[in-house]
């Protein structure tokens, strides 16, 4: 029913369920209210695990402040329309979607950025070929989900090719204007 991406079990609000996702999940304590969350998405190389561990630093400062402004920030989820059946599915009522965060950017730069992260990460599927693949089935199957909350009118689109500095200055923006 939904990917084959690694399986993790969340508690939120005491209630359990299933979430599949392929990054790193950054969570936040538990609300009265229904959490709100936010989707991070992107092509491969775009500068979702760059950009989200350094949004996870800022969301900490503003929660200091104000223990009412958190979210759940999932990365690299709904990657398709599975996913997000899914994720309707189990969460529906439980919790909201804020926004979409898209990190959008030229499939050479993405490109040539795994390939530039590979020469030391380590990782199998940064080389040219997988690369295509992987950007082939971002455009298939996660760019039609960020098509749909566009006309929802809950993507916030950031020009990803810029410096990574740069990239984050438009990430706080849309971050204080958000709430």
């Amino acid at each position: 029913m939904l990917s084959r991406c690694g399986r993790r079990l969340l508690h939120v609000l005491g209630l359990s369920f299933p979430l599949l996702t392929c990054r790193p999940l950054f969570l936040w304590p538990h609300r009265l209210m229904k959490p709100l969350v936010v989707f991070v998405l992107g092509g491969p190389g775009a500068g979702k695990g760059t950009q989200c561990a350094r949004i996870v630093e800022e969301m900490d400062k503003t929660m200091a402040a104000n223990a009412q402004k958190n979210k759940f920030l999932i990365d690299g989820f709904p990657r398709n329309q599975d996913n997000l059946q899914g994720w309707n599915k189990t969460m529906d009522g439980k919790a909201d979607v804020s926004f979409v965060l898209f990190f959008d950017c030229n499939n050479e730069i993405c490109i040539e950025r795994c390939l530039e992260r590979g020469k030391s990460s380590g990782r199998s599927d940064d080389n040219r070929e997988s690369l295509e693949k992987r950007i082939q089935t971002y455009l298939q199957s996660t760019k039609p989900i960020i098509d749909l909350y566009e006309e929802m009118g809950k993507v916030k689109k950031i020009d990803a090719s810029k410096s990574v500095d740069e990239v984050f200055d438009e990430v706080v923006k849309i971050f204080d204007k958000e709430g």
